[in-house]
């Protein structure tokens, strides 16, 4: 995934990047392009408690949590539900020479982000009486948006794609009868496709087109702890950030007149970083059937400060700024029985982009998340857990300005403004075995 730079284009080129940066921004069920559906046992308490609790269910938020889960294994899916709506709110664009006309075309979009399925796997084995080994299959950043060509949002987006997968292996420890420590190593792949529209120099000419493409393996590590103090549970954790470099290439074509030498077809290599994480949560029996959960995640988005090009002959840094964010969950676990368990949680989960700085491609915005979920144990070995989430999105603004061709007489400004409005439902499911 790329930009080149030829001759008058040379501000093309910078325009593309600006375009490959949202390529890796999009929304998801959690902040800006974080997906946190990990775990169907923490969905059904709006992820409260993940960090304190036991088992592969929870190894997502803490490395020491399979210290004492003994053999288990767990296989999740995850339905997302998504219902978006994206409206123009006068946006235009500014040609050179200083004419500003609106931007033609659909001025609403009716779904952009698409809909789809999370899957995530996990498994344990104690080694002797005090360690245990588990790894982790998840995917963690996963997601489509998509707009018509003829969109009013066009020359921010079109297709946006984002596919990775999260190798996760893990070490724990009992090191005394109350206190767990874990240790984890990631190893991630990214797969990212972006395309989008470009202006020619007249509102008569049509659109040019850029397409980026690119993938690569990069690593993490993550750490925890867990004490257990008679009815508490705590736990602690920290996620690192992962450094990308992501390798492919960039197609550009359509562009006329003075603007035709930035047809191209090149490769390079593009960088970006995922954020930290940093969890605190805790558990408290209540008496045997009822527990309460609760958890504070800060999470690096500062990380994501900007996209770093490189390609034969130059460069580009996309400044992207985002900001770090707290986010906190609240839940309840209830044993009705020996073999039903029900749980329920309120979550809340603020965006890390700014409000002047949103684009069609990151129409992100603070959300809650109200859930409920249950466990059956099916059998002596078997545990089913399942989860209903529903995710209340506040209304947004689309507040981008981006310069094409900038340093050249070619110059051309957009002024994208929009509003932004929706709501998610995400069904979870998974089968545990203890074995």
């Amino acid at each position: 995934m790329i930009i080149s730079r030829t001759s008058l284009a040379g501000g093309c080129g910078a325009a593309a990047a600006l375009l490959l940066a949202a390529a890796v921004a999009t929304p998801s069920q959690a902040g800006s392009f974080y997906l946190q559906e990990q775990s169907a046992r923490a969905a059904g308490r709006a992820y409260s408690g993940e960090g304190a609790d036991r088992g592969v269910a929870s190894l997502w938020w803490n490395p020491a949590a399979i210290a004492r889960s003994g053999r288990e294994a767990s296989f999740g899916l995850h339905g997302l539900l998504l219902r978006s709506d994206v409206q123009n709110a006068g946006s235009s664009i500014t040609y050179p020479g200083g004419a500003t006309l609106p931007i033609v075309g659909q001025n609403s979009a009716s779904n952009p982000i698409e809909s789809g399925l999370a899957p995530n796997f996990a498994v344990a084995t104690p080694l002797g009486d005090r360690f245990a080994v588990g790894l982790s299959v998840a995917a963690p950043y996963n997601f489509t948006t998509k707009y018509s060509r003829a969109s009013f949002a066009r020359y921010d987006a079109l297709t946006s794609e984002l596919r990775t997968v999260d190798a996760g292996l893990t070490g724990a420890m009992q090191v005394t009868d109350w206190l767990d420590i874990g240790v984890g190593v990631d190893a991630q792949h990214v797969d990212a496709k972006l395309t989008s529209a470009l202006p020619n120099l007249s509102p008569a000419l049509p659109d040019g087109h850029s397409s980026l493409e690119g993938d690569g393996w990069d690593f993490g590590w993550n750490a925890g702890a867990q004490v257990h103090a008679g009815k508490f549970d705590i736990g602690l954790s920290y996620r690192s950030s992962i450094e990308h470099e992501l390798d492919g290439d960039i197609a550009i074509t359509g562009l006329l007149g003075p603007l035709a030498p930035a047809n191209v077809d090149t490769d390079g290599t593009a960088s970006f970083s995922t954020p930290w994480f940093a969890t605190a949560s805790v558990r408290y029996a209540v008496n045997d059937r009822l527990t309460l959960n609760a958890q504070v995640n800060r999470i690096g988005w500062s990380e994501f400060d900007a996209i770093r090009v490189s390609y034969p002959g130059g460069g580009d840094t996309i400044v992207q700024d985002y900001k770090d964010v707290t986010t906190g969950a609240i839940g309840f676990d209830y044993q009705v029985d020996d073999i039903l368990t029900v749980r329920g949680g309120i979550g809340y989960d603020p965006t890390p982009t700014r409000d002047d700085e949103r684009t069609a491609r990151i129409p992100d915005a603070d959300r809650w998340l109200f859930s409920a979920g249950a466990s059956v144990k099916a059998s002596e070995r078997m545990t089913i857990d399942t989860g209903l989430t529903y995710v209340a999105f506040q209304d947004a603004d689309i507040h981008s300005d981006r310069t094409f061709y900038s340093g050249t007489p070619a110059a051309t400004t957009t002024h994208l403004r929009g509003d932004v409005s929706g709501y998610g439902v995400v069904a979870s499911a998974a089968v545990r075995w203890a074995f």
